[in-house]
């Protein structure tokens, strides 16, 4: 089986597991899976004892040989009632529609998906990805928010 295969089959097993939006189609559930998978041969090859910058640099290594598009802490506009209150740069904007936040931590926890939730609520985006490298499994969430329309 080749690599792509494998990663392929590692990332459907876990988007089932962890989707925040389960009972709809996945959206971007393709380019979804390719990160997912990026993160996976990251973690597998350094484990979950880096700073967070060591992961960074990978995944956007890990992105590169993969052919996904993306922009690495690209300032985002907040918007409230029409009018920009601030911005927002986030680790990872791929192909300008998922967002992709890094955390290295024992366990993700619901303060970390709040944090990220509010990040793209005032945006035009409504996909974040919240990857945790500091377990020994990777910890992965799929967050939509859909309000933003």
């Amino acid at each position: 089986m080749a690599t792509d295969e494998k990663t392929q089959m590692i990332a459907d097993k876990q988007i089932q597991i962890i989707a925040e939006d389960t009972g709809e189609d996945y959206i971007y559930k393709d380019l979804t899976y390719k990160i997912i998978g990026c993160a996976y041969e990251v973690h597998k090859e350094l484990g979950s004892l880096h700073k967070e910058v060591i992961y960074h640099k990978a995944l956007a290594m890990e992105f590169q040989n993969s052919n996904i598009t993306f922009d690495e802490e690209k300032s985002i506009d907040v918007i409230y009632k029409g009018k920009k209150i601030g911005s927002y740069r986030p680790d990872f904007l791929i192909e300008d529609k998922v967002i992709l936040e890094i955390k290295v931590a024992p366990t993700m926890t619901k303060a970390m998906q709040d944090q990220v939730y509010y990040y793209v609520k005032g945006t035009k985006y409504q996909l974040v990805l919240l990857i945790n490298f500091g377990a020994d499994k990777l910890g992965v969430k799929r967050l939509i928010y859909t309000g933003n329309k």
